[in-house]
């Protein structure tokens, strides 16, 4: 069997509703965060099926599976240091929990 571009958009589809479902459904701030790297993962995975089925002269998937995954990298140091933060006032990383506009 080969492998053509709609095996490729129907495993990022499939990645992408499951970390849907993950940001949706989880309380626990940094299980969010893992879901949202996932739907970045799936993105990648697009890019580069794109890429690969475009041709192999056209870097341009590969190009902006790296700009996503140093976005990725950022959002996530950003995002760890803020739960870090949020855990040392509050106690908690339950996102019912915190409340921002009131101290």
């Amino acid at each position: 069997m080969e492998l053509r571009l709609e095996h490729v958009l129907v495993l990022s589809a499939l990645l992408f509703a499951i970390g849907v479902y993950g940001a949706l459904s989880r309380r626990n701030a940094v299980a969010i965060l893992l879901a949202i790297e996932v739907m970045f993962n799936a993105v990648n995975v697009a890019f580069v099926g794109f890429a690969r089925f475009v041709g192999p002269e056209h870097l341009a998937g590969q190009v902006f599976a790296i700009f996503v995954i140093t976005v990725a990298a950022a959002e996530a140091a950003l995002a760890l240091a803020i739960v870090m933060m949020l855990y040392r006032q509050r106690r908690s990383v339950n996102v019912e929990e915190i409340n921002l506009l009131r101290w």
